[in-house]
């Protein structure tokens, strides 16, 4: 079967294939016996087409490799099967028929190439429900009353009843005592926060000076200094350790609260930190003195 084929390779063209795809096979001279004789075993000739051409639309070919086998009686993998379907180049025809490579005489598929397109793109099995139609018959199982009973406030649009309906009796979110906040809100503590750095860039810059004999620093040199109003300090304050790696005096403090890191820092530097309580009426005689003339709790006619 060497004979057709130099007559073939010249005139064959391939085209790469397009939105309609389409495999055009041109033969002339001494192979238009051959294309018609393939014509006659896949499809019809097209009438449009001269005399000694054949087109075959890509749905009439069952693959590359049967076409070529048919022009040249061996399989798929030869040189002139080589030339007539090149793999490179701009002449290829991006197709989804199987992979195939040569073994001699013997053509083994490989694995079929598939393109994602459009056409093709969709989603996950079971990804998608359909909802069920209602009232389409008793066959649905879902006919007539669509599974809602008859009448009935709950067969009605917009039917149900709240989901704390207890059918008349007391919902439980009545039966339950009112609690408007927090019953513990009377017990929270609204304490001022005061870093050890900053007391110690106060005392750098000569601000802060105790009012004590003994040096310990209290709210009341704290708010004396600018550090923060007498108004603001409810049940007192509490010294935090942000900035203990500048702490380098050593200082007396007294506040209510201090945390662990806060104490470590100071006592680091040589000081210690007194905690002591002051009730909210406690805490504002100690910040303004000038509004009690007698100390809460004395006795009458004791000096405050």
């Amino acid at each position: 079967m060497s004979g057709p084929w130099p007559s073939i390779i010249g005139p064959l063209v391939t085209r790469r294939m397009l939105p309609s795809p389409r495999v055009a096979a041109v033969a002339s001279g001494g192979a238009s016996a051959a294309v018609r004789r393939l014509g006659t075993t896949l499809g019809r000739p097209n009438a449009a087409c001269p005399r000694g051409s054949l087109r075959f639309r890509a749905a009439a070919l069952p693959s590359i490799s049967a076409l070529a086998r048919s022009l040249s009686g061996a399989s798929l993998g030869g040189p002139a099967a080589a030339a007539i379907f090149p793999a490179d180049g701009p002449g290829r025809m991006m197709s989804s028929v199987p992979a195939t490579r040569s073994d001699g005489d013997r053509t083994q598929l490989g694995e079929p190439i598939t393109f994602l397109t459009l056409s093709n793109l969709s989603d996950n099995p079971g990804a998608v429900t359909r909802k069920r139609r209602v009232g389409r018959g008793i066959g649905s199982s879902k006919g007539k009353t669509c599974g809602r009973g008859h009448k009935g406030q709950k067969a009605r649009a917009g039917r149900g009843v709240h989901p704390t309906f207890e059918g008349g009796q007391t919902r439980l979110f009545k039966r339950l005592p009112k609690i408007d906040k927090m019953k513990n809100a009377r017990f929270r503590l609204d304490l001022v926060p005061l870093n050890v750095g900053k007391v110690q860039d106060y005392l750098t810059m000569g601000r802060l000076r105790p009012s004590r004999s003994d040096g310990t620093l209290t709210a009341v040199d704290f708010v004396n200094a600018g550090m923060f109003p007498a108004s603001s300090v409810k049940s007192g304050i509490k010294l935090l350790g942000e900035g203990r790696e500048h702490v380098k005096d050593r200082m007396l403090i007294e506040v209510s609260f201090a945390s662990a890191s806060a104490i470590e820092a100071v006592e680091r530097a040589g000081g210690y930190v007194t905690t002591v309580h002051y009730n909210r009426l406690a805490m504002r005689a100690n910040l303004k003195p000038g509004k009690f003339p007698e100390r809460p709790g004395s006795a009458p006619g004791e000096e405050g």
